[in-house]
């Protein structure tokens, strides 16, 4: 099993910068995949960035987040982050961290199904 929880959640001006971290417990070495997924309130849940943990770390990012938007990892802590700058009120959401086990997948990178774990979400609001 594996437990995540997500942290850096709140309050910013359009504009600004947050930094969001979700450490991984439990048997966190058989993650493979972690991700970052939001739901503003009456939308589906999107996904916002994905990470390879091994030695490429090669991500894939939401062209609509693309360019303000960092996804890293610091595998000693188990702990991906999600650097968001020139935030904008369309980017308020629940942020949710995902990670998944096997070291493939079939379809696109954002499909929820494909990930095994989730993490309660943190709250990220954006004023204009």
């Amino acid at each position: 099993q594996v437990q995540l929880v997500e942290s850096g959640g709140g309050s910013v001006q359009a504009g600004g910068s947050l930094r969001l971290s979700c450490a991984a417990s439990g048997a966190a070495d058989s993650i493979n995949y972690m991700a970052w997924f939001r739901q503003a309130l009456g939308k589906e849940r999107e996904g916002v960035a994905q990470i390879y943990t091994g030695s490429s770390g090669s991500a894939n990012i939401a062209d609509s987040v693309e360019g303000r938007f960092t996804i890293s990892k610091d595998n000693a802590k188990n702990t991906v982050y999600l650097q968001m700058d020139s935030l904008r009120p369309e980017d308020t959401a629940i942020y949710y961290c995902a990670a998944k086990v096997l070291d493939w997948y079939a379809g696109k990178w954002d499909r929820e199904q494909i990930y095994d774990y989730w993490g309660q979400g943190t709250q990220v609001t954006v004023a204009s």
